[in-house]
């Protein structure tokens, strides 16, 4: 009878092992798929914001200090960064787009050029996509998170080495409010 009871929570325990080991898996291809979404829009953003800073330059020659931060970053390679890195870069460069933009506002005939208002509507598309695929990131990261640090599945997570991923969070400097002066 001893060995029934000794049997049966075995195969108890090695079904808990294999269905956090597959909830686990199946918590951390979420992640995955929601960064390679976010991943679109922020490259979608990357790849716009050159086409703004020209515009913006041509304007804005005095600007340099926030332009010049703007090419730097964007001067990254973006497919050779990691996934940490990217939410890094894509924080700061939020920040530098922010203040530029908010330049132009000081430029009126900078403001009716063309070419800037389908950049700033194409950039503000971007960032509502940005903000809907951060949402869905953070979401499927705090699930995540909560699999991998909670008893007892942080012991399964442990033994597999899941680690907790960062979440796509506002910088300091982006809940603040940006002060620009000319």
């Amino acid at each position: 009878m001893i060995f029934y009871i000794i049997g049966i929570i075995i195969i108890l325990l090695i079904l808990y092992i294999v269905f956090t080991s597959n909830k686990l898996i199946r918590l951390n291809n979420n992640v995955k798929e929601a960064f390679a979404t976010m991943d679109v829009y922020l490259k979608k953003r990357w790849d716009l914001i050159p086409n703004i800073v020209e515009t913006v330059k041509g304007y804005a020659t005095h600007e340099k200090e926030t332009l010049n931060d703007v090419v730097a970053l964007r001067n990254k390679g973006y497919d050779s960064l990691t996934q940490d890195e990217k939410i890094d870069v894509n924080n700061k460069l939020q920040n530098n787009v922010s203040k530029m933009m908010l330049l132009a506002e000081s430029y009126p005939d900078l403001k009716a050029n063309e070419n800037f208002k389908e950049l700033s509507n194409q950039l503000v598309k971007v960032e509502e996509d940005i903000a809907n695929a951060r949402k869905y990131y953070n979401g499927t990261v705090r699930d995540f998170n909560n699999k991998v640090e909670m008893f007892p599945s942080n012991i399964i997570a442990h033994l597999f080495r899941y680690q907790t991923k960062n979440m796509f969070e506002a910088s300091e400097i982006e809940k603040s409010n940006v002060h620009i002066e000319l």
